[in-house]
């Protein structure tokens, strides 16, 4: 009988195509997606921030109460990298631990039963035959890893190292072999993608990634994820704005504004430089902005708060992502002196109802407009409406549009439609679809 494997990935999409890569190793397993029927249970963790830790742990724990008899349980991705000893201490009812380096080698791992950390981390190549989970069209494409930043809040430079390219013809290939397999819509992401090449002596790798994408054949649409605002340029924006393929999408976490807390956050762009950044990119026909901001950081005001909060609300993002600061040991904000948590909750909710006002507002523009969007299928909400996403939108954090009238279309989940908005349901788009493109 065929073997089982049941795969947990926490965190970020960067986590998720180390996942798919472990899936593409395990090519002779069947996936299921019930616990207990499963042979093998991997959790690939995610490190990040204390919520995120939390998550994981309950997550192993979960993952050991319901597994069957003579399963192996591993637990691979950043929090094992990060507390290998400690949690191969705590944690003995695990049968595998491995970190950041080994996902191309996580069979083997499975056939000796055995643990493994690789010192080097584990960088996506053209070769790995990668499983891609959730979607039949879409597919996350990993750039590079580590980073060369050194913000104060955040201890991924600690565990993965400094900024690592892959070269952009290994990408090319990658792309070119998932559009053969009827991928036609990509998302380019890295811990600070802006800076993807630099290692390479290229400082317009991206651009030149850009470029050489929108030569592909059967590719249809695709964005860029997580810019870092001292190594975004004027001309990536443009290349950005100027391309047929990618969209007009800049998602760019400012996490302050305030030039006393970008400096104490060590984020090398300060106030002035973020704010003429987002403004030209505001500037560009049809531009989409995501952002995210930290609330409560070390250092932070009452009036510097106030300053972020006024400035995410009259700037008008489309997407606003907010994080209560989390203090990392191994960070240099770790030994500030911390604000008290029920301050930073309270600054994260006021925040985050913006975001929310934000958001309907971006939504509300929509109304009477045309535009393409992809079908995803039946929605969760009714069996007679179809969720879809704007090719403009990122996929799963973006929201979704409600097509509540087909126009006696033939559709076909995965295809691209024009389609026209027509009202918005609490913060949710419906839209009638106009024709196939």
């Amino acid at each position: 009988m065929q073997k089982k494997v049941h795969l947990i990935s926490l965190g970020c999409n960067k986590n998720l195509v180390d996942s798919e890569v472990m899936l593409g190793r395990l090519h002779t397993y069947t996936i299921t997606n019930t616990l207990d029927e499963a042979d093998v249970i991997i959790v690939n963790t995610c490190g990040f921030i204390e919520a995120a830790k939390e998550e994981s742990i309950d997550t192993i724990l979960e993952a050991h109460q319901n597994r069957k008899e003579d399963s192996i349980l591993v637990v691979s991705g950043c929090l094992s990298e990060r507390y290998k000893d400690e949690l191969i201490e705590a944690i003995p009812e695990v049968d595998i631990f491995t970190g950041v380096g080994d996902f191309e080698r996580i069979d083997e791992l499975i056939l000796n039963k055995k643990s493994s950390f690789t010192p080097e981390v584990y960088l996506a190549n053209e070769n790995a035959k990668r499983v891609i989970t959730g979607s039949s069209y879409h597919a996350y494409i990993k750039l590079s890893e580590g980073c060369n930043q050194n913000c104060s809040f955040c201890a991924i430079p600690s565990f993965k190292g400094r900024l690592k390219s892959r070269n952009i013809e290994s990408i090319i290939t990658e792309v070119t072999n998932l559009i053969n397999q009827g991928f036609k819509d990509f998302s380019f992401i890295s811990q600070d993608t802006s800076s993807f090449g630099r290692d390479l002596d290229n400082k317009d790798a991206l651009i030149d990634l850009i470029k050489q994408v929108e030569l592909l054949p059967g590719i249809k649409s695709a964005r860029v994820l997580y810019l870092y605002p001292s190594t975004t340029t004027y001309k990536l924006i443009d290349a950005i704005a100027q391309s047929p393929i990618f969209q007009t999408y800049y998602d760019m976490p400012i996490q302050h504004i305030s030039d006393n807390m970008l400096k104490i956050m060590k984020r090398g762009a300060g106030e002035s430089k973020t704010k003429e950044l987002l403004e030209y990119m505001k500037s560009k026909e049809g531009s989409f902005i995501r952002t995210a901001i930290i609330a409560g950081h070390p250092g932070e005001s009452e009036k510097e708060f106030l300053e972020a909060k006024e400035f995410i609300k009259e700037f008008g993002f489309d997407r606003v992502t907010v994080f209560e600061y989390s203090n990392e040991e191994n960070t240099t904000a770790y030994n500030l002196e911390q604000i008290p948590k029920d301050i930073v909750a309270k600054r994260a909710q006021e925040l985050g109802e913006i975001a929310q006002e934000l958001m309907a507002k971006s939504n509300n523009k929509l109304i009477d407009k045309e535009i393409p969007l992809i079908v995803d299928g039946i929605s969760d909400e009714h069996e007679f409406l179809l969720t879809a996403r704007p090719t403009l939108w990122a996929p799963e954090i973006d929201g979704e549009i409600l097509i509540n009238d087909t126009n006696d279309l033939e559709v076909n989940h995965g295809n691209y439609y024009k389609a026209k908005v027509t009202q918005v349901a609490g913060i949710t788009p419906l839209a009638t679809l106009i024709k196939k493109l």
